[in-house]
């Protein structure tokens, strides 16, 4: 009787545990290759510049709203990476946004939502397009879930900056790898 009781006691207590956050793409998996038709058409790249779907899910209570972060840790800026693509006050409703999404005019966006200024200077997805002969880059794809549902973004901020306020404002992150060399 005592060993029934203290199984039933280890199981209720693994299944009061939250699954964790978790972001995929149906575009590419996870350390594996981002499909050029995601890369970037300028600089010697000739992809179609389309932002790759991603969903999520298990988002942790309490989240207010999401924001959307992909850099290149291994561009060879002097350190800083590479920002391909910020997408600030997602409503917590969402799930995923779906391929495309990043387009200049953001018309496919919900309301509300916003996309900062890249490293390539535009407020848009801008896909990989590391130099030739490099090594393949990692892309990480981090989703995050934030506390509040609006950030307080000044205008003209970089990337760097609105990445900053996004984690002083994160309740969890989930994030998604992908690799793209030429």
């Amino acid at each position: 009787m005592r060993l029934i009781l203290v199984s039933a006691l280890v199981l209720s207590s693994f299944s009061a545990v939250a699954a964790p956050f978790t972001v995929t793409s149906p575009d590419f998996a996870a350390g594996k290759a981002i499909p050029q038709k995601f890369t970037f058409n300028g600089f010697g790249c000739t992809g179609e510049n389309v932002s790759p779907a991603l969903s999520w899910k298990n988002a942790p209570k309490g989240t207010k709203s999401f924001a959307i972060m992909v850099h290149d840790p291994d561009a060879p800026t002097g350190g800083a990476g590479f920002w391909h693509w910020v997408v600030i006050d997602l409503p917590s409703t969402l799930t995923g946004v779906a391929e495309g999404d990043g387009k200049l005019d953001s018309a496919s966006l919900p309301k509300g939502a916003q996309q900062i200024r890249t490293d390539f200077g535009v407020a848009a997805w801008g896909g990989p397009c590391p130099p030739v002969g490099d090594k393949p880059h990692h892309y990480d794809f981090t989703v995050y879930a934030l506390k509040t549902d609006k950030l307080d973004v000044p205008a003209g901020a970089t990337a760097s900056l609105v990445g900053f306020l996004i984690n002083s404002q994160t309740i969890a992150k989930a994030r998604v790898t992908g690799r793209y060399g030429r």
